[in-house]
């Protein structure tokens, strides 16, 4: 009998707005319609947390950040958390990882001058890493692209665009690129695996710098691309609630690109930027095309649990802001894409709200393996087949944490506040946001059927109910999903008994 495989994707940074809204409509994705027309969308989907190593250590374990506790790109991931790597080795499989998960290891298992303890950008625990490539420390691309001939600066340089404007193309050519370099590795190297792989392939882009190889650096025209949405002014918005300024200056347009430290925060601007970043998802388009040809040309397509998602969002001057350090859906909205071997549903969305959390319980179910206590997701597998599943959520949740412990960082600075005050929850249901401060900062609330996120309602009388009753909601939802790996665990006369009551 032949195993199946996994194909698990992620992309750094992409909004779900490029493959299911307005914001992609302007660019030519050919191949990523193709694969939704022929898999199961989940329209409502969000990442748990931000930024990139907090949102992998999410994705990865199935849990809450409130559970794991990585909460910042360089905070340690306890080795003993289970994730898809080990549940899938424990299942006989081996997890390769082209690419990277952005794992700080846990320091009591190392000795202090272990080189593995000066970066974040490590491994995360079970993971085979079959080709390293990683944002700041990729010396496998670096050396590749000496291999060809560059003459590769060091440092930052390396994303400078090689022209006198933001949009002038990088100075290596598409075939050499981070995401050309990745899918040519991962399509030499799949083939020499037995069937029964699982293949989890990160994709840098499309996460700044902004700066993308001919002809993707000008393959969308900016004056077509959708405008950011701005709702209040500058000034009034900067003004409208202490996280907001400190979270304008930590992230500006000045670090969006390398190269152009005078560039203004002006709507041309944005305009250049939004369409270098769906020139990005353009060349991913025609990458995950090649990796979905390979499937197809081996007849291993339909033999393939294929998931396709992003770490978590970028808010591309979205109220004003950049990055995603933010409490915007923009920055935590994000797709997901799946096809079950032989095809789900086919073109099927649904709306039902799904979470980061949900997706290595899904792989794991599909695979007949058993999904750990600890992982508080839940398996999407009910909703691939065009059903539903019983007693589903009908709200989300992600949380920011936004100071730092060793390096104060600009929230601590302006507004006073110890790193262990620096962190919000956000909690969506059909009508509402609620964005609760752990410091003592004014709490935010959105009325969708009224105005979006453009006008904060948490002090209006007609809003109290609504705000008491979300954040009864939130209360229950942080008892119900406390960490759990040994809550359903009993000793008894017989051993170690685990229950499901």
């Amino acid at each position: 009998m032949t195993r199946q495989n996994v194909l698990f994707i992620v992309f750094d940074q992409m909004r779900a707005d490029c493959l299911h809204g307005a914001l992609g409509s302007g660019v030519a994705l050919p191949n990523f319609k193709e694969f939704l027309a022929d898999a199961v969308s989940f329209t409502n989907h969000v990442s748990v947390t931000a930024p990139c190593g907090p949102a992998r250590a999410s994705l990865l374990t199935g849990q809450y950040a409130m559970n794991h506790r990585a909460v910042r790109n360089g905070t340690p991931l306890p080795i003993d958390k289970p994730n898809l790597a080990t549940e899938l080795r424990r299942g006989g499989m081996q997890p390769l990882l082209y690419g990277y998960t952005d794992t700080s290891p846990d320091p009591r298992h190392y000795a202090p001058d272990d080189p593995l303890l000066t970066s974040y950008e490590q491994v995360m625990s079970g993971f085979i890493e079959a080709l390293e490539l990683r944002f700041a420390d990729s010396r496998t691309w670096r050396g590749y692209l000496e291999t060809c001939g560059y003459d590769v600066p060091a440092g930052d340089g390396l994303y400078v665009p090689a022209g006198g404007s933001p949009d002038s193309p990088a100075f290596y050519q598409a075939e050499h690129s981070d995401t050309a370099f990745l899918t040519d590795r991962v399509l030499a190297d799949l083939p020499t695996r037995y069937d029964g792989w699982c293949a989890h392939v990160t994709y840098i882009r499309p996460h700044p710098p902004f700066v993308a190889p001919a002809p993707y650096n000008r393959s969308v025209d900016p004056s077509t691309v959708l405008p950011a949405a701005t709702g209040l002014d500058i000034e009034a918005f900067r003004n409208a609630h202490p996280f907001n300024a400190p979270a304008m200056d930590h992230r500006t347009p000045q670090d969006m690109v390398c190269g152009f430290p005078q560039i203004g925060d002006l709507p041309e601007t944005t305009a250049v930027f939004r369409a270098l970043y769906l020139g990005l998802i353009a060349e991913l388009d025609h990458h995950f095309g090649r990796i979905i040809s390979h499937l197809k040309q081996t007849g291993q397509y339909d033999n393939t649990l294929i998931v396709i998602t992003s770490d978590h969002g970028e808010m591309l001057g979205d109220h004003h802001c950049w990055g995603k350090s933010n409490y915007f859906d923009a920055a935590y909205r994000v797709p997901l894409v799946i096809r079950p071997p032989g095809g789900g549903k086919a073109g099927h969305s649904v709306t039902a709200p799904t979470e980061s959390v949900d997706v290595t319980p899904t792989i794991l179910h599909h695979l007949d393996m058993e999904v750990p206590d600890s992982m508080n997701g839940r398996s999407l597998a009910p909703f691939l087949s065009g059903g539903t599943a019983d007693n589903w959520r009908n709200y989300s949740v992600s949380e920011l944490d936004f100071g730092n412990p060793v390096e104060p960082t600009i929230w601590q600075r302006e507004l006073g506040l110890p790193s262990k005050e620096c962190n919000l929850t956000i909690l969506r249901d059909a009508t509402h946001t609620l964005v609760q401060f752990a410091g003592d900062l004014p709490t935010i609330l959105f009325d969708h059927t009224a105005d979006g996120e453009a006008r904060d309602v948490a002090g209006d009388a007609d809003q109290a109910s609504a705000r008491l009753a979300l954040t009864e909601k939130l209360l229950k939802h942080r008892m119900i999903h406390a960490e759990n790996q040994f809550s359903q665990t009993m000793i008894t006369t017989d051993g170690a008994v685990r229950g499901n009551h």
